[in-house]
């Protein structure tokens, strides 16, 4: 029966023209009704077979592989069908006759479908199974240093702690071998992506996923460099700061230009904030005591202190949230995410949790994500439009609790650090800095301009590293520790480059929107310090996000921001946020060379 509905949606079709308005809403509602029955259907299945295929990776077992690319086959058929493509462009040629949650509806099936057009289904079909063959190479890899075999969270634990550049060194170029594993797989899915969306008229991969936004490439681009200039002048303390300190750490007398990759914490050189680990805010060793189970518990106490219900008894018996034992006879997937698998009451976490500060942030942020699904999985919100108001705003709520949550009010309410601490507050705000602030020029720079370059100017796989480290440099003043040449793909071993492509700028324009949610909580609701806040227990907080996530996609996102906040997307709080420190940087790096430029 289902098959038969859009031939006879498009029979109907061709009356549109004499009937009344009424009856055209009518039967638009129809057709999204079924439509909307039989994808919540289909994408329920390719959920749980992607869910299987990331927690549980078996080398040389196919199995999970087949399973989920059949289940994306299908969803993609009906998504991308001719016949749905017409029938929803046909009522879309009489969209001022339709509700505005019915254009909505519509719009967002025709966004589905383009990345899924059956219009040229053989295309479909390879890439899929490129994009499930990318993703098991992906989180399949074998790290290895000196012959043995390591685990993500062992290579972030050396690269955060160790201080023997010999040691970071090895470290950090094992972090990048998956890279060469990739390239030939990145350069076959960036033709395929590009031509899928092509079937319907978007000119690439890139270009498709910003419309989305509501947006062409050329104005995300504008708004993603306005933000890297707006922080440019902490970023280049920053910067000059790292370079000494770090210095300082490793022995090195000749200060370089140029940070190289593996002085840093981090693989890609996004977040800094362990370079002061053992000053400041130090939650590693409170943290330490306590249990993984602790940490995820505590995450939806805080949550349910702001009025949100528990989580449901499905997420528990679900999830998968701890890293897996040594002698496991499988691998999965070490990257945090959220899920919602059936867009209604299947929600659910894959994390590695270890009870150390870093994945006590991501908890509160995953869980973010999770009470986002909860807020929005109700009637008044249509299946199709259950995800954020854009995609940033869901990255938004998710990284203001992780702030929220480990500010200093709010971690000695719950005596994670004792009432009279005696923390240096520029320090902690330092700590701050070297994540939120230093992830900007990185996301906004670096991962937005190389997918640019990628998709929308077919980037040559002859100079995908030298790219990578031309915008690396240019963007946050790192360096590789030495020459890297074309065998190697630095860009593939960054997880979103390979399986959530082309929207990296998301979580620049998350940060952004929450220090502006942040500002407005603290000024308007607690009346606190911005930089000592405790949300816990605010049933008033909890209203407030509730407002912003409840609607999910049913509200253009920029009305919506104005509704809440009164004012457009601007990096002004984010800004005012770190204005001490900024004055305390300039101090520090009094007759330090600095070797970025004054502006971008």
């Amino acid at each position: 029966m289902m098959k038969r509905i859009p031939l006879l949606a498009l029979a109907m079709l061709a009356m549109l023209g004499c009937q009344s308005s009424q009856d055209i809403r009518k039967d638009a509602q129809a057709f999204i009704d079924q439509y909307t029955a039989k994808f919540q259907q289909l994408y329920y299945a390719a959920s749980k077979a992607e869910w299987q295929s990331n927690t549980m990776i078996i080398e040389g077992d196919s199995t999970n592989a087949i399973a989920t690319r059949k289940a994306n086959e299908a969803l993609a058929a009906f998504t991308g069908s001719k016949e749905n493509i017409k029938t929803i462009q046909a009522f879309l040629k009489s969209k001022n006759r339709l509700t505005p949650l019915q254009v909505r509806q519509l719009e967002a099936m025709l966004y589905i479908a383009a990345n899924n057009p059956q219009t040229v289904p053989q295309l479909v079909k390879d890439r899929i199974k490129a994009e499930t063959e990318q993703t098991e190479k992906l989180f399949g890899f074998d790290f290895k240093i000196d012959g043995r075999s390591v685990t993500p969270n062992e290579i972030d634990q050396i690269l955060q702690t160790e201080t023997s550049l010999e040691k970071r060194l090895k470290t950090w170029t094992a972090s990048k071998e998956v890279g060469k594993a990739l390239k030939e797989g990145l350069v076959k899915l960036r033709d395929l992506r590009n031509k899928t969306v092509q079937a319907l008229n978007y000119p690439d991969y890139f270009t498709y996923q910003v419309s989305e936004y509501g947006m062409t490439t050329h104005e995300m681009l504008a708004l993603t460099q306005q933000l890297i200039r707006e922080i440019w002048s902490l970023y280049r303390e920053l910067h000059t700061y790292a370079r000494y300190e770090l210095a300082k750490r490793y022995g090195v007398k000749q200060v370089p230009d140029y940070l190289p990759a593996h002085w840093l914490p981090n693989r890609w050189g996004q977040d800094w904030n362990a370079i002061i680990s053992a000053e400041g805010l130090d939650l590693d060793g409170v943290l330490g005591n306590k249990t993984a189970e602790w940490i995820v518990k505590q995450g939806e106490r805080f949550y349910i202190s702001l009025g949100f219900p528990p989580l449901p008894r499905t997420f528990w018996e679900h999830s998968s949230l701890y890293p897996l034992p040594k002698d496991a006879p499988y691998k999965k997937n070490t990257h945090a995410s959220a899920w919602h698998l059936d867009l209604d009451k299947d929600v659910r976490s894959l994390m590695s949790v270890i009870p150390n500060a870093s994945w006590y942030e991501t908890v509160h942020h995953e869980l973010g994500h999770v009470y986002y699904f909860i807020a929005y999985s109700r009637p008044q919100v249509p299946i199709l439009l259950r995800s954020g108001a854009n995609r940033a705003f869901h990255e938004a709520i998710g990284s203001l609790m992780g702030l929220a949550a480990m500010q200093k009010s709010f971690l000695a309410y719950l005596n994670l650090l004792p009432e009279d601490d005696q923390t240096d507050e520029i320090k902690a705000l330092l700590k701050e800095a070297l994540n939120y602030v230093v992830f900007i020029p990185w996301a906004a720079g670096v991962m937005t301009e190389f997918e640019k370059r990628l998709y929308a100017d077919n980037l040559s796989p002859e100079r995908f590293n030298r790219t990578w480290w031309e915008l690396k440099k240019k963007y946050q003043g790192i360096i590789p520790p030495e020459p890297r040449d074309e065998t190697y793909c630095d860009a593939a071993s960054k997880t979103h480059i390979n399986n959530d492509a082309a929207q990296y700028y998301d979580y620049a324009l998350s940060f952004v929107l929450l220090f502006q949610f942040h500002d407005y909580i603290a000024r308007n609701i607690l009346k606190q310090d911005p930089h000592a806040t405790n949300y816990y227990g605010s049933k008033a907080v909890g209203k407030f996000l509730e407002h912003i996530m409840a609607p999910g996609a049913t509200r253009d996102w920029r009305e919506l921001l104005r509704e809440v906040l009164g004012e457009d997307m601007s990096a002004r709080a984010m800004v005012n946020y770190f204005a001490p420190l900024q004055e305390y940087l300039k101090e520090v790096n009094r007759g330090r060379q600095y070797t970025l430029p004054e502006t971008i």
